[in-house]
């Protein structure tokens, strides 16, 4: 295993950052397959247990599933499907229950296309069961939800452009990427809006450390992989004075549609994709950012590059699971079951 090594160098022309360190700290593990996979699946962790969700059927149809996986079983349960299927949605563990936020769903009529909603949902683990909350303020996919001291922060998204005619975004129309932040309070149900994110951006990942959020990757310019240009900028949020300070150190590999939890005051990163003219490619990379010291560092990669993949923290585990081995635009089926866990050693 390799130790863990910080130091400062200086780029020309720049202040001084922080060098990548090199961690092993632990190793993946393989665990059952998934039983239906998927692309764009968003994983969380309650109770124990780690619950995965939505998923995209070809051609932009929302797939809908709720799936139950419990570590000491390494076993998968099939449970009753979201209540109004969507894709792109954003979720949130709180005491127990998962929130869900917003997302996409298919058009009634017309064109292949995403729709955005306002939906807020709380999914009862125990009771396997689905109730309608206080919609967002504003309708949107691809956020990112974050709690912070009993309140939950939905930062970005996308969204149909001001004055737009049609109520979807797809490759061929104008769209909106939002710095919007929204407060959701679980205990009165209740919404307000807060500081907005400075740089507009969807498709990110995000966690919470020490009372401050830490927004990271996406893309920026649309929603759509093939439009957008993605990031490796770190911004961070404290909510309690409704404030972005200054960026954290860059992400080491810029990338999009990554699934992002937090270990031990740590936020990993893993997978994600990319396309310019040149590339189209999914990531195998796992990079981990400590907001202590304001560094990088590199784990061993996943076997598997994807990107669309759920992702969670159960105990020293980093889940994993499912997701596409290639960028999307390939025109065929590239899910993979491949179920994972990066097992911490310290």
């Amino acid at each position: 295993m390799f130790n863990s090594t910080k130091r400062l160098v200086k780029l020309a022309g720049c202040a001084w950052v922080a060098a990548l360190a090199v961690h092993a700290q632990g190793k993946w593990v393989d665990l059952a397959p998934f039983p239906e996979p998927k692309e764009e699946v968003m994983g969380e962790a309650a109770n124990g247990k780690l619950y995965v969700f939505a998923g995209l059927i070809p051609l932009w149809h929302p797939a809908g599933l709720v799936y139950e996986y419990d570590p000491a079983q390494n076993a998968w349960t099939k449970k009753k499907p979201m209540a109004l299927p969507s894709h792109h949605v954003a979720f949130c563990e709180h005491d127990g229950k998962i929130y869900a936020f917003g997302g996409f769903v298919y058009p009634d009529s017309g064109p292949a296309a995403w729709v955005p909603i306002n939906n807020t949902w709380e999914y009862d683990p125990g009771k396997d069961s689905w109730k309608a909350l206080a919609p967002m303020p504003t309708k949107r996919g691809a956020a990112e939800a974050v709690e912070v001291n009993d309140k939950i922060y939905v930062i970005g998204g996308a969204t149909t452009a001001p004055g737009a005619k049609e109520n979807y975004i797809n490759q061929q129309t104008r769209q909106n990427v939002l710095g919007t932040v929204e407060e959701y309070d679980p205990g009165r149900n209740t919404w307000r809006t807060r500081t907005p994110m400075p740089t507009p951006r969807n498709h990110m990942g995000a966690g919470a450390v020490n009372g401050k959020i830490y927004v990271i990757g996406g893309r920026v310019g649309a929603a759509f992989i093939g439009l957008a240009s993605d990031i490796s900028l770190v911004e961070v949020y404290d909510p309690a004075a409704d404030q972005w300070g200054p960026p954290g150190a860059r992400m080491p590999t810029a990338r999009s549609a990554v699934a992002s939890a937090v270990y031990n005051g740590r936020i990993y990163i893993a997978g994600g994709e990319w396309q310019d003219p040149v590339v189209q490619t999914a990531f195998r990379v796992f990079e981990a950012y400590d907001p202590a010291t304001n560094t990088w560092s590199t784990l061993p990669p996943m076997a598997t590059p994807r990107h669309g993949v759920a992702g969670a923290v159960i105990g020293n585990r980093f889940y994993a699971v499912s997701g596409d081995v290639q960028s999307s635009g390939t025109g065929v089926a590239v899910s993979t079951p491949a179920a994972t866990a990066f097992e911490f050693t310290k």
